[in-house]
């Protein structure tokens, strides 16, 4: 055997070309040159002393392979699916974690009053959370027409129902206290907010400086710590800004999760009925007056975001269905307001320059806070909305994806304006706060689209934003530590 294999490799030994062999007259162990077949190179030319012969190739039948066609191995690598390279502590939903954690540790561990830590957390608890716990515990109960006071032992069909509804699902479900079932839905809702709030950040690609300074610019508002209290705040916010960002997203399981996030924000506040609509104005400034003009193409262009405006309302709608079916009046919700807290919608309000107030409001005096508030708020809207306006800005800066945003902040501007007008504005301070986030965000995106300012002047903004966080944050310690003790803060 290992003859035969040895005899293989000699026969398989190329033979020595007569050139490779050893001159007879020449020195030992030396070669002879002989003339080359190969290009001889001198400087820059190159020339082919003689034409190269190749050997002849054998070109083999095709074999069939084994294994049948439609069996198929690669050996190639398989492809790298996509990965998210971010960090997992710096990914939207962690930072929303972060974000929620952090102002609930500082409510409860920090400024809460003393005591065993479920009495301190349970101090989250206060004035309108009474309502939603009767609410949860009894159902809704009212008097045809309601009584002329607050009593939620006679009429407590004050509130939408979806806040009440899923905290009633934990107490009963999961056997949870009532105010425990309340904060947890508060405050999962407020993870929620957060995360939809860095998700956003994510798909515009905001640099994590903006972001961060976007943040805390939320955060640092006077009444951002109702977003880990026993309100609905939180609730309605995750609604909407789930909405929204669904809303705008691709494909058929997105339309299904704006439907949900609409629904939602409608059955928790009445002013998200009119920002269901934020499909439909997105669309129509995004196609311009061309889209309105061709009639035949409405269906094509509207009809999605049509679809997603009645679906968003569905949950408003099946609220008034049901009083209509228990009470005979589709409106029980807007008659308990006006009768127990004498709320009497005035429409023009926000037009009224005696709606404005200019004063420094005391700390002690959350009315005045609300009223300046108003004044603040309706002033930062105008101006972002002028500026969005300039020419220059609207040929270098498109603010197509903005204009959702300034659509639904002034929705809810005007009709929380024009809800609590006639009593003194108060509350506005809470309501504000969605109006301040949603602004927020959508100067993060404007400013996003701006090419680098130079270095003072980042360190300018990011010095004004700081010290007016700072003041913000100082404030709502304050407000906390009242707020946690029972006392009125908005």
């Amino acid at each position: 055997m290992l003859g035969a294999w040895n005899l293989v490799l000699q026969e398989a030994e190329p033979r020595r070309a007569d050139w490779m062999r050893p001159s007879q007259n020449g020195p030992t162990n030396k070669w002879t040159t002989l003339p080359s077949k190969i290009a001889l190179k001198t400087a820059n030319d190159t020339q082919l002393l003689e034409p190269p012969r190749f050997q002849p190739v054998l070109v083999e039948p095709r074999t069939e392979p084994c294994i049948g066609e439609s069996f198929r191995v690669s050996s190639a690598l398989p492809k790298a699916g996509p990965m998210n390279s971010k960090p997992i502590l710096f990914r939207p939903w962690a930072l929303g974690l972060m974000m929620t954690l952090l102002q609930i540790i500082v409510a409860v561990g920090l400024i809460a009053p003393e005591g065993p830590l479920s009495y301190r957390y349970d101090t989250l608890i206060q004035h309108d959370s009474y309502w939603f716990a009767n609410i949860v515990d009894r159902g809704y109960e009212t008097t045809v027409p309601p009584i002329s006071h607050k009593m939620m032992e006679v009429s407590n069909v004050a509130f939408f129902p979806a806040y009440p509804a899923i905290a009633a699902v934990l107490h009963y479900g999961l056997r949870l206290s009532i105010y425990d079932a309340l904060l947890v839905t508060a405050q999962a809702a407020a993870w929620g907010f957060w995360s939809y709030f860095f998700l956003f950040c994510e798909r515009w690609n905001i640099s994590p400086l903006l972001q961060f300074f976007g943040a805390l610019s939320i955060l640092a508002h006077p009444t951002a710590f109702f977003l880990v209290a026993g309100y609905s705040e939180s609730l309605f916010m995750m609604g909407l800004f789930g909405f929204m960002f669904w809303s705008t997203a691709e494909g058929k399981g997105a339309k299904a999760l704006a439907v949900l996030h609409g629904s939602l924000m409608s059955a928790t506040r009445i002013v998200g009925i009119p920002c269901a609509a934020y499909p439909v104005v997105q669309t129509v400034f995004r196609d311009g007056w061309r889209g309105l003009v061709e009639v035949r193409c409405w269906w094509r262009r509207y009809a999605t975001p049509a679809g997603l405006m009645v679906g968003a309302t569905l949950g408003a709608g099946l609220f008034f269905f049901y009083c209509l079916l228990r009470w005979g009046r589709w409106d029980m919700y807007m008659l308990t307001q006006q009768s127990g807290w004498a709320i009497i919608p005035d429409y023009l309000a926000v037009f009224k320059p005696s709606s404005y107030h200019w004063l420094v409001p005391a700390l002690n005096n959350p009315t005045e806070a609300s009223q300046m508030t108003m004044t603040l708020g309706g002033i930062l809207l105008l101006a972002v909305i002028l500026c969005e306006l300039l020419p220059v800005v609207r040929r270098r800066f498109p603010g197509t994806t903005r204009v959702g945003f300034y659509f639904c902040a002034a929705v809810i501007y005007y009709i929380s304006v024009s809800g609590v007008a006639s009593v003194e504005m108060e509350s506005m301070l809470r309501y504000e706060f969605c109006v301040h986030a949603l602004i927020v965000l959508a100067i993060l995106h404007f400013l996003h689209q701006l090419p680098a300012p130079r270095l003072w002047v980042r360190a300018s903004g990011m010095a004004a934003i700081a010290l007016l966080s700072a003041a913000g944050l100082s404030v709502q310690g304050w407000y906390v530590w009242n707020f946690t003790r029972g006392n009125w803060v908005a």
